[in-house]
């Protein structure tokens, strides 16, 4: 376990093994080039992100930052890049919901100190274990969440949401009378401009342009159209960076006990599987010929991230698949890129936080239908039928649960049904295999 510590806080590690001295400079451009497309790519993302979760805008601008320079340090992966995702979205919100930030950051920090001894004592390969079709229907389950969520700011309905799936669609229904049309016609048009831009090159950053473009509007022809902008619903946007938050406790009860426990798992698991998948992507992406991705050393990376983050105003935060694809499509070599990242974002978002306040929450609204209509590839969908009825059933309990009652009740009941079910089907494919065969 010494051994593996040392190995965890050494800094230049065969991460970097893709840098010589003959390519220093050449490498350096192309990390800046990718650290720069990803963090305009990543402006609207993280805060419309932070506001999924209940939370100011900055916080997720500071929380991308903060994840992206902690991961990269102390990760497993040459080409991972860190910030708020769309799977810890309705965890986030329950907790901040019940709770507050500061109950939070508390849950966040124990997380941390969970994957962190978990990855001392070897455990990167448990993830590894839970099956594809619960993987594909949990990113759908989320998928289906985020775009029933988000529905109210593209709608312009100034209306809280329900807990569930069925609550947010009745939600809407009662406030039909609501619905303002030139709302609906921005989150289209960032929706439909995203995917257009995206499609063009990897290069543009879309979703930053599509949002610049619809503000436009909104701020121009449509200025007294009723529409709700940022500044609206939570005022300045402040440029202090990185604010110490402490974590603090309400009363302990036995259900506050039992709460902590839900959620610190909770964290947990998303930290650990989506780290590990994206990081095994990345590689597949990169082409990666050299040293894998250390999962080993990812558990500890998640683990730090998850203590600092929170920490610095921010909240949890995980390997973000897409973020990674557009920094490895841009060029990225090491993990430099995300330092570039992190520093050029937040040097954005100094000079145009003033702009960003007059951002319609519909164009946010837009932006997260766009990140929600990602998570549900048929392709993966397609390859998951492929393998049998009983991954194909576990993908859609998966996809149905997690929307319907929560991310955890989902997960966890699929795979308590994978583990027990498993044992009896193999062994009927095994005795069926001598029948197929004769």
């Amino acid at each position: 376990m010494l051994a593996r510590l040392k190995e965890f806080l050494t800094f230049r590690d065969s991460r970097f093994e893709d840098v010589t001295r003959d390519n220093l400079s050449n490498v350096l451009y192309r990390d800046f080039s990718a650290g720069l497309v990803t963090a305009m790519t990543a402006i609207p993302m993280a805060m419309g992100f932070s506001m999924a979760n209940g939370l100011r805008p900055e916080q997720g601008l500071i929380a991308g930052a903060v994840a992206c320079l902690v991961g990269r340090t102390y990760g497993g992966s040459k080409y991972q890049v860190y910030g708020p995702t769309a799977a810890f979205i309705p965890l986030i919100y329950a907790v901040v919901q019940k709770y507050d930030h500061a109950f939070l950051v508390a849950v966040s920090i124990l997380a941390g100190i969970v994957l962190c001894i978990m990855g001392l004592l070897g455990l990167g390969k448990v993830a590894k274990h839970v099956p594809n079709s619960i993987v594909v229907g949990f990113t759908v389950g989320i998928g289906i969440t985020i775009a029933a969520t988000n529905l109210y700011d593209v709608l312009g309905i100034q209306a809280a949401g329900g807990p569930n799936l069925l609550t947010k669609l009745a939600g809407v229904v009662n406030n039909i009378g609501l619905v303002n049309g030139y709302a609906l016609a921005l989150g289209l048009m960032v929706f439909l401009l995203t995917r257009f831009l995206q499609r063009l090159s990897i290069y543009i950053p879309a979703p930053l342009l599509a949002v610049g473009a619809a503000t436009s509007v909104a701020a121009t022809v449509w200025a007294s159209k009723g529409l709700n902008l940022i500044s609206t619903k939570y005022g300045g946007i402040p440029t202090d960076f990185f604010v110490f938050t402490p974590p603090r406790l309400p009363e302990m009860t036995a259900a506050v006990w039992m709460d902590m426990a839900y959620f610190v798992v909770a964290i947990v698991f998303i930290s650990g599987v989506e780290s590990l998948l994206c990081s095994s992507m990345a590689d597949r992406l990169a082409g990666n010929k050299k040293t894998p991705f250390n999962p080993d050393k990812e558990f500890w990376g998640q683990g730090l991230v998850q203590i600092i983050t929170p920490l610095l105003n921010g909240f949890p935060c995980t390997g973000a698949l897409a973020r990674t694809a557009t920094s490895i499509r841009a060029g990225a070599v090491t993990p430099v890129a995300g330092y570039f990242k992190a520093a050029l974002k937040l040097g954005m978002v100094l000079f145009l936080a003033r702009w960003l306040e007059m951002v319609p929450m519909a164009c946010i609204g837009g932006v997260m239908l766009w990140v929600s209509s990602n998570m549900i590839k048929v392709s993966e969908m397609k390859h998951v039928w492929a393998t049998g009825r009983f991954h194909s059933a576990l993908m859609v309990y998966t996809a149905v649960m997690v929307p319907m009652t929560d991310f955890l009740t989902g997960v966890l009941s699929a795979l308590v049904l994978y583990f027990v079910l498993r044992p009896f089907l193999e062994r009927a494919a095994a005795l069926a295999e001598p029948t197929k065969a004769a």
